[in-house]
């Protein structure tokens, strides 16, 4: 019992009845408590596929909308901007969207305040996730709550919330709290790895003695045994005789713990729906599409459907303004598909040339017309002008009559049908 008193540091320290078990071994080191924000983020997996994702969403820009009788159009809008260059606050938008995400997959809530004066929106500033709390009633039908931070009480609509995995709107649950055995798993594997590189990869264990040792041979043999562990010119530790070294601990290559980092870092990868591939470059274009799809596109999903439930006002919702992300660089892949599903598009009149070129960040040539059916016709959607350059004719559409007009018919030539 003296043994076990030593070895767990209990040896003058009196139990009080409310202390369990669980107490004592994390007091011993034996059991770790849950880990938090900054502990798991330094596990490589998670830091690097968080930052994959939110940075992937942070660069990707949003506009607004209006559909009205079938027709959507863009609306320029100041909200536009504060969303995706200048907050006016200390980050700017890429930095601000970030932020959310981060906060939404590791702490489940992503929160910003909405600076308005009168119904424009003047500046958003995002909060850290532990600077705010939330006071819930109790009814479980009819919700509501406020929102406080530093002690000041703000109502829900001055809030953008991005909330993960939630039942009430408000509170959701992240990554670290959904998987905090695993995320424990691997960080105390790094705490231990940490362990081996400091003290050289010696073993940890047990000295017996024969006989009673004296004082000044115990603080000699402390003295060598500390210079053994922390520092690699002393390397040496002599056993008088009577003393023996009893192993406690195996080896990193004893614990295969190469190979479990490696499945560490899987099981995170996997918990964050990312595959491996993507991180090393190696990932093929189905690979890429299948991670946006089962990935990223959810995550632009509850991030838009928060900005369009805050952002916008009645009126606006009533009228059918909307936010929506523009993915067409997301999904743009490489540039020999690209320019083969813009020839598609242009071939079968659906795109314009300037369509294709304002994609592409390139000048407009200002031609609006449209291939039909034929290479040579070309067709002007805006004033319904048809105009077939090998016989330099004009004719317009309203006035086509069984597929001919009349200079076509008195010439012999056939029409545009």
């Amino acid at each position: 019992m003296g043994f076990w008193k030593r070895m767990f540091g209990l040896e003058k320290r009196e139990v009080t009845v409310d202390e369990t078990l669980e107490d004592l071994l994390i007091s011993a080191g034996i059991l770790t408590k849950r880990i938090e924000r900054d502990q798991a983020m330094n596990i490589p997996a998670l830091s690097a596929g968080v930052d994959l994702i939110s940075d992937t969403v942070a660069s990707i820009p949003i506009k607004l909308f209006k559909e009205e009788n079938g027709k959507v159009t863009e609306v320029q809008d100041d909200r536009v901007r504060l969303l995706n260059d200048e907050t006016k606050d200390t980050l700017d938008g890429f930095q601000f969207k970030k932020a959310l995400v981060e906060d939404y997959l590791l702490d489940g809530s992503g929160y910003a305040y909405i600076n308005r004066e009168r119904n424009q929106v003047k500046s958003l500033h995002y909060v850290k996730h532990q600077n705010v709390s939330i006071n819930m009633n109790v009814d479980p039908i009819f919700k509501a709550y406020d929102l406080l931070v530093h002690g000041a009480t703000y109502q829900p609509y001055e809030f953008l919330k991005l909330i993960r995995r939630s039942k009430d709107g408000v509170t959701g649950i992240g990554f670290i709290e959904q998987n905090n055995k695993l995320l424990s798993v691997a960080y105390n594997t790094l705490i231990f790895e940490e362990i081996l590189v400091k003290t050289g990869g010696n073993k940890k264990g047990f000295l017996k003695a024969q006989g009673r040792l004296s004082p000044d041979a115990i603080t000699e043999l402390k003295t060598a045994w500390k210079n053994l562990y922390a520092n690699n010119s002393e390397n040496v530790v002599v056993l008088n005789n009577g003393l023996d070294f009893q192993e406690a601990s195996n080896t990193s290559v004893e614990m295969q713990l190469n190979e479990n980092k490696k499945t560490n870092s899987n099981e995170v990868l996997k918990v964050l729906k990312i595959p491996t591939s993507i991180l090393d470059g190696s990932a093929t274009d189905e690979e890429y599409n299948h991670w946006i799809k089962i990935c990223i596109l959810p995550i632009l999903a509850a991030l838009i459907t928060a900005i369009n439930k805050d952002l916008l006002l009645p009126s606006e919702k009533n009228e059918s303004f909307y936010f929506a992300f523009d993915t067409t660089d997301l999904l743009k892949g490489d540039m020999l598909k690209r320019y083969q599903a813009y020839e598609i598009g242009i071939k079968n009149g659906w795109m314009q040339w300037d369509e294709v070129r304002f994609k592409e960040d390139l000048e407009p040539y200002g031609v609006d017309f449209i291939k039909l059916g034929l290479q040579d016709v070309l067709y002007n959607p805006k004033t319904k002008e048809i105009y077939t350059p090998n016989t330099n004719q004009t004719n317009n559409m309203d006035e086509l009559k069984g597929g001919e007009t009349n200079a076509n018919r008195d010439s012999g030539k056939s029409g545009v049908t």
